[in-house]
């Protein structure tokens, strides 16, 4: 804690930092951008590209959610197999698959415009052969269906 005090000291004395040129306004027009950002869901990387107006000609970004995409695969897989038995779901299937997924904070558009449980989710468990035994599907009103 003692160094965390006399960091933050240093840290609010240095003169870049405080410095009220927060900003440094481009004299020329940026051709090429590149970002790194630690956020709380994971690192995100952009990368823009603009022609000679300034306007952008390409743009790739690098999110969490790419890098966190099979950890979340293997704990969807786990939270379901722990909870289909026989080639039975039940119905707290849904809510524990949603976790596993929702842990992650992922961006995808179903994690960020569903609020918890009224996510649209679909579990199908199938036996040793491949074939279908049971269905469960949750839709945009939360309500359960048995397929």
């Amino acid at each position: 804690m003692l160094y965390a005090a006399e960091r933050l000291e240093e840290l609010a004395n240095d003169p870049e930092i405080i410095s009220p040129e927060i900003r440094t306004l481009p004299t020329e027009i940026p051709r090429e951008g590149i970002g790194v950002v630690e956020a709380p869901r994971g690192t995100l990387i952009h990368h823009y590209q603009t022609d000679e107006k300034g306007l952008i000609t390409k743009a790739n970004m690098i999110v969490a959610t790419q890098n966190n995409a099979a950890r979340m695969a293997m704990s969807v897989e786990k939270a379901a197999k722990g909870l289909i038995s026989n080639g039975q779901v039940s119905d707290g299937i849904l809510n524990m698959v949603e976790m596993a997924f929702r842990a992650y904070d992922p961006c995808h558009g179903c994690a960020t415009h569903s609020l918890p449980g009224s996510m649209p989710l679909k579990v199908r468990a199938h036996d040793s052969t491949g074939d279908v035994q049971s269905i469960l599907r949750r839709g945009w009103d939360g309500n359960l269906v048995r397929c």
